[in-house]
C-alpha cells in the first residue's frame, strides 16, 4: 500500500479484540486497510488476532481492563500516537452468562454494568474529540437481549438496553457535529465463550438455535460484517439505528415444522 493510502486509511479502536467478534471485527476492518488499535486482558489473545492478518502492520496492541480509569485515555492516544488520529471506534469488551434480577448479588451487577455500559460511556467520552466530522463513527455492541425480554438475564438485558439508549442519544448529541452512532445487537454467535453451551446445553439448543427461522449458528463473520458496514460511508445516512444480526430470531416466536 502506497504511503498516501497508508495515511488516509482509517483508524480503528476495538475493545475486547483478542477473541471472537472483537477479533473477527479487528481482523475485518484491516482486510478493508483500516489502521486498528486492539485491547484485550490477555496478551497472548491480542497477538493471535494480529498474527492471523495479512496485515499485522496494520496493529497495535494494548493490555489493559476497561474499567480501569486510564483505559480509555491510554487506549485513544496510542492510536493518535501511533496512526494519526481516531476515526471508528467499536466497543465491544462485554460480559455474559448472566441470572435473574433475584440471584444477583450488588457485587455482580456493578460488575456488569462496569464493563457492558459505563466502559462504554467513557471509550466514547475520551474518542469524541477525535472523532473527524463526516468520517468518524461509534459502534456499541449490544444484544438481542437488550431489545427483548429473555429469563434468566437481568443485568446483561439490562445493561444491553442501555446500551440502545446511549447509542439514540449520543447519535441525538453528536449527530449534527457529523458523527454517527450506531449499534449492532447480534444474536446467538458461536464464539469460545457460547461454543460449549451450544453443544452440550439441550434447552438452550431448542430455545435459541431451533426457533431460528435462518437455519445455522451466527459467525463472528457475521457481526464483524455488520460492524465494518456501519463504519462504511454505504451506512453514511444511517445514524442511532441498532442493527440486529440474529437470524430472524427477535421478529417472532417461529417454531420448525416438517409439513412447511
Amino acid at each position: 500500500m502506497c504511503a498516501d493510502k497508508i495515511s488516509t486509511a482509517p483508524v480503528a479502536l476495538i475493545t475486547g479484540a483478542g477473541q471472537g467478534l472483537g477479533r473477527a471485527t479487528a481482523l475485518r476492518l484491516a482486510e478493508q486497510g483500516a489502521r486498528v488499535v486492539i485491547t484485550d486482558l490477555d496478551r497472548a489473545l491480542l497477538e493471535q488476532t494480529r498474527s492471523l492478518s495479512a496485515r499485522p502492520e496494520a496493529f497495535r496492541l494494548l493490555v489493559q481492563d476497561v474499567t480501569s480509569q486510564d483505559s480509555p485515555r491510554q487506549a485513544v492516544e496510542l492510536a493518535v500516537d501511533a496512526f494519526g488520529g481516531l476515526d471508528w471506534l467499536i466497543n465491544n469488551a462485554g460480559i455474559g452468562k448472566a441470572k435473574s434480577a433475584a440471584q444477583t448479588s450488588d457485587e455482580e451487577w456493578d460488575r456488569y454494568t462496569d464493563i457492558n455500559l459505563r466502559s462504554v460511556f467513557r471509550f466514547s467520552r475520551e474518542a469524541l474529540p477525535h472523532l473527524k466530522p463526516g468520517r468518524g463513527c461509534i459502534i456499541n455492541l449490544a444484544s438481542i437481549f437488550g431489545l427483548i425480554g429473555h429469563p434468566g438475564v437481568a443485568p446483561y438485558a439490562a445493561t444491553k438496553a442501555a446500551l440502545v439508549g446511549l447509542t439514540r442519544q449520543m447519535a441525538v448529541d453528536y449527530g449534527p457535529q457529523g458523527i454517527r452512532v450506531n449499534a449492532v445487537a447480534p444474536g446467538i454467535i458461536e464464539t469460545p465463550l457460547t461454543a460449549e453451551r451450544i453443544r452440550t446445553d439441550a434447552r438452550f439448543k431448542a430455545v435459541m438455535i431451533d426457533t431460528t427461522p435462518f437455519h445455522r449458528i451466527g459467525t463472528p463473520q457475521d457481526v464483524a460484517n455488520a460492524i465494518y458496514f456501519l463504519c462504511s460511508d454505504q451506512a453514511g445516512f444511517i445514524n442511532g439505528h441498532t442493527l440486529t444480526v440474529d437470524g430472524g430470531w427477535s421478529v417472532g416466536n417461529y417454531v420448525a415444522s416438517a409439513s412447511l
